[in-house]
């Protein structure tokens, strides 16, 4: 009785410690967050409220910098949520099957196609988005495939339109959406589909009712990955596509590197970051992915 007395000062001391050991390995990660994420999201909401020309700004709380999303490039606006939520559903329709397929029907090739996915990643995006310019180009096999199918008029253009800034968009983002749904699929628990068939489910209902349902987790993730950055793109509009569908990326770019309006540019940036998160938020927590909730 007394030994085990004389110990509960030390064994108390050790759970404390072992009680500390999370937090401590958490430390790294919060330290990384705050110097590179929450400082410069700080930095940026300063100088959003800022006023002047540059390089004489000065803060005076200028919160009319926040309204111009809406009231001077809502249109802008309206392009970017529009083509990347296009680009997204092409993305989910392509990248699903190709998933699907590299993860069931894969084999001994599984690897080798995957790394073909990844393919892409080693060429610079710049170069990948000039390579649709010279794909959708009036000479190109597109235009001429589709003059002689009859699907477009003989003096019909893809290049400098928003079917162009959607392809772009599309191709250089699909990887994003293909991955994290091969991941899900690939980490499936075959048995419950073989069980769905014991119970006499045609391979459809047990798609629909096991397959489908367990690789959520991966079509959120691969929808988040690709809607998010195809927001502020800017790149793809820039060389496929004209003012006309010019995105809110562009107007940022532009007031940060060209007119050098800075506490627009802030304002704007911080802006569409809160919009984009108040979006998917409730998208996250309709499709019932409590790997993602969590």
């Amino acid at each position: 009785m007394t030994t085990t007395t004389l110990h509960e000062p030390e064994l108390a001391r050790m759970a404390r410690r072992r009680a500390m050991v999370p937090y401590l390995l958490l430390l790294p990660g919060i330290a990384w967050l705050l110097v590179f994420f929450m400082v410069p999201i700080l930095r940026l909401i300063g100088v959003s409220l800022q006023s002047g020309v540059y390089p004489n700004y000065e803060f005076t709380w200028q919160w009319d910098n926040y309204a111009r999303l809406w009231t001077t490039y809502g249109s802008q606006v309206w392009n970017s949520l529009r083509f990347a939520f296009a680009a997204t559903v092409i993305c989910l329709v392509l990248a699903y099957p190709l998933a699907y397929f590299i993860a069931f029907r894969g084999g001994k090739w599984k690897n080798f196609l995957v790394v073909m996915l990844l393919m892409p990643f080693l060429m610079p995006f710049l170069l990948r988005t000039l390579s649709w310019k010279i794909i959708l180009a009036d000479e190109g096999i597109v235009v001429s495939t589709l003059k002689t199918l009859g699907v477009i008029g003989p003096n019909a253009t893809l290049l400098a339109t928003s079917v162009a800034v959607v392809a772009g968009i599309a191709y250089n983002f699909l990887p994003f959406m293909t991955l994290p749904i091969y991941v899900s699929l690939e980490k499936l628990d075959r048995s419950l589909i073989e069980a769905a068939a014991d119970l006499y489910a045609t391979p459809r209902e047990a798609f629909r009712k096991v397959t489908l349902p367990l690789s959520m987790p991966g079509v959120v993730a691969g929808t988040l990955l690709t809607f998010i950055p195809a927001v502020g793109d800017y790149v793809n509009v820039l060389l496929l596509g004209s003012p006309s569908e010019f995105m809110i990326g562009n107007v940022i770019q532009s007031r940060f590197l060209v007119v050098l309006d800075y506490p627009v540019a802030a304002a704007l940036s911080f802006t569409l970051m809160t919009v984009i998160v108040l979006m998917l938020i409730p998208y996250v927590r309709a499709t019932g992915t409590d790997d993602l909730v969590a």
